[in-house]
């Protein structure tokens, strides 16, 4: 009596081995005929089960289509191997060599994201026109044209000697333009007079990160003296780790360089960090980081920010549940083919 046999396709001549009591018999090479009484054999394998065998060329038929329908998706060249050994990225807040498992779970709670917040427009009110007004009596000290309108909201989120340099070209000489931006910064903080105000629902919204320990960074292109001024006026201090000031970067907005600069202190990977911001360009550098980007449009109309991943008026519309299935990578995880067996 016939026990198995394998085959590996119905095209053409295939070898086949035949297994008799336990024993295999020799390949030979047979030629497939057709559809005969729904014989799919030569004569000589016409004597085995119909149920033995077409389960296993079903099932090897199967198997080469689903290997058609991979190269077809993802292209000849990526093997299911490589895939699996690229993605997920590597999870940080996981240490396998931690031998405290309840550590080892309260790190993996929240800890494999990471927050960063730009200051003013996020957790402080915006002083749009206070910014612009710095810029006008710049210019009027320094003998310069008042820069137009679409300028001033050209520079808006740049450093003081980038836009000095690059956008508004007063000069060209490191120490002249290092001596504008600080008298700048100077005029624009005797104009604020010190007044800090907290955005509604800043307060809040941080202090249920702190709860759950969400690592967070704050990033501004402020000088790091006016931040930490800040930070004391609106009582914030020690809730941020991670701080990445104008001196810490050589370009601000739309560039990512602070947002990526302010991930690698917080050790997550870019796809790993949201990032909150109040215009269209933090929503650009986030997106040039690879990271997700939450607009808070307080003032602003909503769909002027359109592009950003998630758009709300106050920060505590959101949860940190929102935050996890926003930066959810896994769900984009490619689907693993799985072979069916019969």
């Amino acid at each position: 009596m016939v026990d198995t046999a394998a085959t590996t396709s119905l095209l053409g001549h295939q070898p086949v081995y035949v297994m008799n009591n336990g024993k295999r018999l020799y390949p030979r090479w047979l030629r497939v005929y057709g559809f005969v009484d729904r014989k799919y054999f030569s004569p000589l394998l016409r004597k085995c089960s119909e149920r033995l065998i077409v389960p296993l060329i079903q099932g090897q038929a199967m198997e080469l289509t689903q290997e058609k329908e991979r190269e077809f998706r993802y292209g000849a060249d990526i093997s299911l191997d490589s895939r699996q050994t690229q993605w997920p990225p590597a999870n940080k807040a996981d240490n396998p060599a931690l031998r405290n498992p309840v550590l080892r779970q309260e790190m993996m709670g929240c800890g494999w994201l990471g927050v960063i917040f730009e200051l003013e427009g996020v957790l402080v009110e915006d002083a749009a026109n206070l910014e612009k007004q710095a810029w006008l009596v710049l210019s009027q000290e320094e003998g310069k044209s008042a820069p137009p309108g679409f300028v001033l909201n050209r520079i808006q989120g740049m450093k003081n000697e980038q836009a000095i340099s690059e956008v508004l070209c007063w000069s060209r000489d490191p120490r002249e333009v290092k001596r504008m931006a600080f008298r700048k910064e100077e005029i624009y903080l005797s104009l604020q007079m010190g007044v800090y105000r907290s955005c509604t629902g800043s307060k809040e919204f941080v202090n249920a990160l702190m709860h759950h320990k969400v690592p967070m960074a704050l990033v501004s292109t402020r000088p790091r003296k006016s931040i930490e001024t800040t930070i004391e006026a609106i009582g914030a201090e020690g809730v941020f780790s991670v701080i990445v000031a104008a001196e810490d970067v050589h370009r601000g907005k739309p560039d990512p360089e602070m947002f990526i600069y302010a991930a690698q202190l917080l050790k997550f990977i870019p796809e790993r960090c949201i990032v909150f911001g109040n215009s269209n360009r933090t929503v650009e550098a986030a997106h040039n980081a690879r990271m997700k980007c939450v607009a808070v449009a307080g003032k602003h109309p909503v769909y002027e920010l359109g592009a950003a991943d998630m758009v709300v008026r106050r920060l505590d519309e959101l949860s940190v549940v929102d935050l996890k299935n926003l930066v959810d990578i896994e769900s984009g995880e490619p689907e693993l083919e799985m072979e069916i067996e019969r």
